[in-house]
């Protein structure tokens, strides 16, 4: 199916059509039941096709009870690409407009692998088909439309996964549950790592568009996010920018804090809530992460190769600690050359439990030399995520990372760069999780990582 190229008009008012009477929904959502059977294959569409996408479709080859059908990009040559690299063999259709795909393809679930400030909009546009939906971190850009998926999930009965991927590791759910259960008897203080926040686009003169993409798909790439002229930077490097990302980098807040601050949430047992009081404990400033020179990669299977990843990094951060109501006392210190970049160190009465990806250590040693420990994983690390995903939508089941899980997750990161924004060095700033929101700081909820205004065309539909 050759994709159809559609003006900006034509574009918006399909998206409209679509706010008013979703076409095509599943006999689920209309009260029929239609959840694939347990020998059934799930049909799936992938939306966004960078590299994340393609370490997705890579990672799921040995799932037998999925099959990608058809792929999007806004963008055409991104899909052409796609599908020559990964899909000529398995007769994907490929389309430039999402709602093309939507209305023409029967899909049961859909990936959304898009930019972080188009995701929310997309994501909801899918929910509203009444479309499964695995969500890639961060899921949203700010607080306000983390709940709105929230409530469009429940609103339309759709199964979500957010991406992060350490919440169907064996390894790291058992060490987790150790902390959740007491090994470590109550937990005082979490050491974390002290993430990179966003830059502010410096503005570029206008350069030409790459050849090939449909009239206007610069627009619809821009999204929510204001009109700026064409620059090959913002478009390949879109997750450094504060109007794109909370800090997509390697080390960044939310490029590796979603990992990180989602495995604390996991091993706390605060899937649904979060921190009561931040504290900013010093100025944010341009720093690199860590003192790489005096760093020796010595096993990669322990994944410190990762550490390599985050060694150029250098951007603006600060020290901060954050309270739970229990009197839990989160510490973002730690920097890129030492500890658990996409984990935390548990401290307890009992001894300490340090969980990374895929790795595990303790002190005293035996509280995870145990024999039922699960041992590394023998699988691609999203696999067993993408499998959970599967498994949910066969049996109507909630997914490890269900959407009410990732936006907490996300909105820890998020309340990092609100607090660093705001600059209140030395003030703990009260923060409500169930009305999510600050109780003595109106600057920070007007923060634009709290919610912000939408270009005209890109708004976020109601939940009808």
């Amino acid at each position: 199916m050759k994709p159809i190229e559609h003006s900006r008009r034509g574009f918006l008012g399909h998206a409209a059509a679509g706010i008013a009477i979703p076409l095509f929904l599943r006999r689920a959502v209309l009260g029929f039941g239609g959840v694939p059977g347990a020998n059934e294959t799930v049909n799936i569409g992938i939306i966004g096709l960078g590299g994340r996408a393609r370490a997705l479709v890579n990672e799921s080859r040995g799932i037998p009870d999925m099959r990608i059908v058809a792929v999007c990009d806004c963008f055409l040559p991104a899909v052409d690409a796609f599908i020559a690299e990964l899909g000529k063999d398995h007769n994907w259709r490929g389309y430039d407009d999402m709602f093309q795909m939507l209305d023409k393809e029967k899909l049961d679930a859909v990936m959304v692998v898009t930019t972080t400030h188009a995701r929310a909009w997309v994501t909801a546009h899918v929910m509203q088909r009444g479309l499964h939906v695995y969500i890639e971190k961060p899921m949203c850009l700010t607080v306000a439309e983390g709940r709105y998926l929230v409530n469009a999930a429940r609103r339309y009965k759709v199964i979500t996964q957010v991406g992060t991927q350490q919440r169907s590791m064996p390894i790291n759910n058992w060490a987790s549950d150790l902390v959740k259960n007491g090994a470590i008897g109550k937990v005082q203080v979490v050491l974390a790592p002290n993430f990179v926040g966003p830059l502010m686009w410096p503005g570029k003169p206008e350069r030409p568009l790459p050849p090939g993409g449909r009239a206007k798909w610069w627009d619809v790439w821009l999204n929510q996010a204001q009109y700026r002229p064409y620059h090959p930077e913002l478009h390949r490097n879109w997750a450094a920018w504060w109007d794109y990302d909370g800090g997509g980098l390697c080390f960044g807040v939310t490029g590796w804090g979603t990992h990180s601050y989602d495995q604390i949430q996991r091993a706390l047992g605060t899937d649904d809530t979060g921190p009561v009081e931040i504290l900013l404990e010093e100025p944010v400033k341009e720093s690199p992460t860590g003192r790489y020179a005096e760093m020796t990669v010595v096993d990669e299977t322990r994944l410190d190769y990762l550490i390599r990843l985050a060694q150029p990094v250098v951007g603006p951060r600060a020290k901060m600690r954050m309270w739970y109501a229990n009197g839990t006392e989160l510490r973002l210190h730690l920097d890129g050359d030492w500890g658990p970049g996409l984990g935390a160190i548990f401290i307890g009465e009992k001894g300490k439990i340090e969980i990374n990806r895929n790795k595990i250590a303790s002190n005293p040693r035996e509280i995870v030399n145990s024999p039922d420990n699960p041992g590394p994983i023998t699988k691609p690390e999203t696999q067993y995520h993408i499998e959970n995903w599967i498994h949910g939508i066969k049996t109507g089941q909630r997914c490890t990372a269900d959407v009410e899980i990732g936006h907490r997750s996300t909105s820890l990161c998020l309340l990092v760069n609100i607090v660093r924004e705001v600059g209140r060095v030395g003030e703990r700033l009260r923060w409500d999780p169930v009305a999510e929101r600050f109780t003595n700081c109106e600057e920070a909820n007007k923060s634009s990582y709290m919610d912000r205004e939408r270009r005209k065309g890109y708004e976020l539909p109601p939940l009808t």
